[in-house]
């Protein structure tokens, strides 16, 4: 094989892998919009502006901010203080609308709301004064705490105790380490949230080429034969 043919193959390979890792780096990635005035990891934001995976949204008494995500979209209301984490919203305290056909879900203390199905659902959660206020606008919801799973129809209205939720998920996983009797060792999720990850997907594709490059160019000059 000529060097031009296995050059032009790895600038194929290249083409293919780093723009994969570069989508998987920024996939959670989304746009925030401020009316009025709010603040973005303490910050102020002017208009605009991305946000990824961690990052804390605060509104204030005359402000509103809105998080827009491919399939999803979640307003922040007045006085609230909300994590963006890519496949769910961490409520802190305040309120969100959402609107989602991503099975977007909002996580508030020991209570989590979850669409029922993978269709366009709208919703609202409150925390208020230790109360999880939920509402469930378009479309059926999951919610599950401590006490289990249980489903709101749509049109209906739920309040949960969030305070409660907490104190019964820590009682809980005080059982469930007496029970172990140890440290708990890495587990199989974790595992593959680290090969999932953009560094791994970047490691791996520069082994593959690397390889490739190896293997194509000891073709070219293949060893002699030893004579008896």
């Amino acid at each position: 094989m000529t060097r031009p043919l296995y050059f032009r193959i790895l600038s194929c390979m290249l083409a293919v892998m780093f723009p994969v890792a570069g989508f998987a780096a920024d996939a959670s990635a989304a746009m925030l919009y401020s009316h009025g005035t709010a603040l973005l990891n303490g910050n102020s934001v002017a208009r605009s502006s991305a946000i990824f995976s961690g990052d804390l949204v605060q509104t204030s008494a005359d402000s509103v901010a809105n998080i827009n995500a491919t399939g999803s979209s979640v307003l922040v209301l007045h006085e609230s203080l909300v994590q963006y984490e890519g496949g769910a919203v961490k409520l802190e305290h305040g309120g969100v609308t959402i609107s989602t056909s991503k099975l977007l879900a909002t996580r508030v203390g020991g209570v989590t709301v979850t669409p029922r199905a993978g269709v366009w659902t709208e919703f609202e959660v409150r925390d208020v004064d230790g109360k999880v206020e939920i509402a469930a606008r378009k479309g059926d919801l999951t919610i599950s705490d401590a006490k289990g799973t249980t489903t709101l129809a749509q049109g209906q209205q739920s309040t949960r105790d969030e305070s409660q939720s907490q104190d019964d998920s820590q009682a809980q996983n005080n059982k469930k380490k007496k029970k172990g009797g140890g440290a708990v060792g890495p587990t199989a999720g974790a595992s593959g949230g680290v090969l999932n990850s953009p560094v791994a997907i970047g490691i791996a594709g520069g082994l593959v080429i690397g390889g490739t490059a190896w293997a194509l160019s000891r073709g070219e000059d293949p060893v002699s034969p030893v004579k008896p």
